[in-house]
């Protein structure tokens, strides 16, 4: 066991109401809309709960697009390797071949249900490049608001049946379990704009979670304030496994708006580069050049490292990102959003470069769960950021996620045929606490300074003990930024133990002090688990060989 002081259930006054639904869906991105429709089309009623309103969250935020092999000359095959590249030896084969083959499809089974995607003067969509990506294959939408047209045409098809209740401002709680130890439920906090105030339980036949990222966990993201890893923090609770949290995927091109800057920050999409785009060095030289043979559309994390590396050695605290000659139209009709956020800093991209940091944006590891949705606890599923299906490996190939969200929330149908009745649960009579609201900055600062983009052992073995510390500042005052402190700090405890287990650097996970990739040793996936506080940590090998 590795040393620490967590949280094994929530203290929260009991449920002073009850809800009950077939199926309880979390969150309301890509994975968790598409998850309520999979459950409609077998006639099961759906409860969707979102922490904010049904149309936030990060699929609403996501600018570049969605990888599908739907042009010509491009395969399944293809898309299959270069995701396996840049998942750099970790992927799980099986799980990215179902991605792959069965992604074109269900990208045009989301077109039939009102997503409107850009198209080429042929009619057909148009696609892009992005890095890793050896074909054109992402599909985009309103120029770079794709991520906002997917929400926008789930969300009114949810919104279209009386058979799906959905509560907002409603934060899950705790996962409630049957005598069999099965999934049965949740409970939960709506808060004060939700329909139903103060704490509750909502009981079902199956949960799924689709809580998506934990970016908020550092303290500078590209995600919402709201991605405080709170699915992958009470499955942990729950006894479930998690895997491959110390891979933690820092976008390399985020808009830098000042050394002080703080929370959800503007990114500027790898799309860009794909379009012509080019990383320069503040004294203008091409940064990329002689570092990869895909130049500025290397992977994601080669370019994040590279970028990080240039702003450690010039001391300088940005690069620049020059898309000075994708001219007028291009930033007009393909770039709207982003050249709107940087004219709001006064920065015109059509004729200036952009500066631009790294910032942390996806986490490829999370609750561990196959390319059903299926977890180790029956009745709990995982679709979208918060599972690990094992497609992203070390590092995300860029527009994946999307795809992973939408397919295997629609693979979700396997376990939907023939659920279980209605099970009564077993309120858990455990010791509750909290941690207080107000050490959340806390959290954020340590896990940053120490587990960040470059990790080593020092700096790995201060972050936990840090956070150990921070682990004494309990409180029995429940709300929600206690809850959210509570949930952080179980996340970055998980991300420092597991980066300070892993000696090597492999993907999006990089340490100073163990500099090259090692295979002989590390071809392993870290898993962990919460026993009574503490973290257990195991390795499982990668079965790929």
């Amino acid at each position: 066991m590795t040393e620490a002081n967590l949280v094994q259930k929530l203290h929260a006054s009991d449920p002073g109401w009850t809800i009950n639904a077939d199926v309880i869906v979390i969150g309301s991105g890509i994975a968790g809309l598409t998850a309520a429709l999979t459950a409609r089309s077998k006639n099961l009623s759906v409860l969707l709960l979102t922490k904010d309103v049904l149309s936030t969250g990060s699929t609403a935020w996501a600018q570049g697009g969605i990888a599908a092999a739907l042009g010509p000359g491009d395969s399944p095959s293809q898309h299959l390797n270069d995701t396996l590249e840049a998942g750099a030896g970790l992927c799980d084969i099986n799980s990215v071949n179902v991605l792959v083959e069965e992604g074109p499809a269900a990208v045009k089974r989301l077109i039939s249900l009102g997503a409107t995607f850009d198209l080429d003067p042929s009619g057909n969509v148009a696609l892009t490049r992005e890095g890793g990506h050896r074909q054109d294959r992402i599909a985009h939408a309103g120029g770079d608001a794709t991520g906002a047209e997917i929400s926008r045409a789930l969300v009114a098809k949810v919104l279209a049946d009386p058979k799906v209740r959905i509560f907002e401002h409603a934060l899950v709680l705790d996962l409630l379990k049957n005598k069999a130890n099965a999934v049965c439920g949740v409970t939960l906090h709506v808060m004060g704009r939700g329909k139903i105030d103060g704490v509750g339980a909502a009981l079902a036949r199956a949960v799924v979670l689709a809580t998506g990222g934990l970016g908020a966990v550092f303290e500078q993201t590209t995600n919402p304030l709201v991605a405080t890893g709170d699915g992958v923090a009470l499955s942990l609770r729950a006894g479930a496994t998690v895997s491959d949290l110390e891979f933690i995927q820092f976008h390399p091109t985020v808009l830098w708006t000042g050394n002080d800057s703080k929370g959800s920050q503007p990114l500027i999409s790898e799309a860009v580069r794909g379009e012509g785009a080019i990383l320069r060095k503040l004294d203008g030289s091409a940064l990329m050049q002689n570092l990869h043979p895909m130049k500025d559309l290397a992977p994601r994390d080669v370019v994040a490292h590279v970028v990080h590396q240039e702003i450690v050695n010039s001391g300088n605290a940005y690069v620049w990102l020059d898309g000075t000659k994708l001219g007028e139209e291009v930033w007009l009709h393909r770039f709207p959003n982003i050249l709107s956020s940087c004219r709001k800093v006064g920065i015109d991209p059509i004729t200036e470069m952009i500066p631009v940091v790294p910032a942390a944006h996806y986490a490829s590891g999370g609750l561990v769960s196959d390319m059903t949705g299926k977890t180790e606890i029956p009745g709990l599923f995982a679709v979208g950021e918060c599972a690990n299906t094992g497609v992203h490996g070390a590092n995300r190939l860029a527009s994946n996620s999307l795809l992973e969200g939408l397919v295997v929330a629609e693979r979700l149908s396997t376990h939907l045929q023939d659920l279980p009745k209605q099970s009564e649960p077993e309120f858990n009579s455990s010791p509750t606490n909290l941690i207080k609201g107000k050490v959340r900055k806390e959290i954020t600062k340590t896990t940053t300074k120490g587990a960040g983009a470059v990790r080593s052992k020092e700096s790995l073995t201060k972050t936990l003990q840090t956070l150990n510390q921070i682990g004494n500042k309990t409180t029995k005052e429940a709300s929600t930024q206690s809850w959210e402190s509570t949930n952080l700090l179980t996340v970055s405890s998980f991300i420092a133990a597991a980066a300070l287990h892993r000696e090597e650097s492999r993907g999006s996970h990089w340490r100073s002090d163990f500099p090259e990739r090692n295979d002989d040793r590390w071809l392993v996936r870290i898993i962990g688990k919460l026993q009574e506080g503490k973290m257990v940590l195991s390795e499982t090998a990668i079965k790929n060989k």
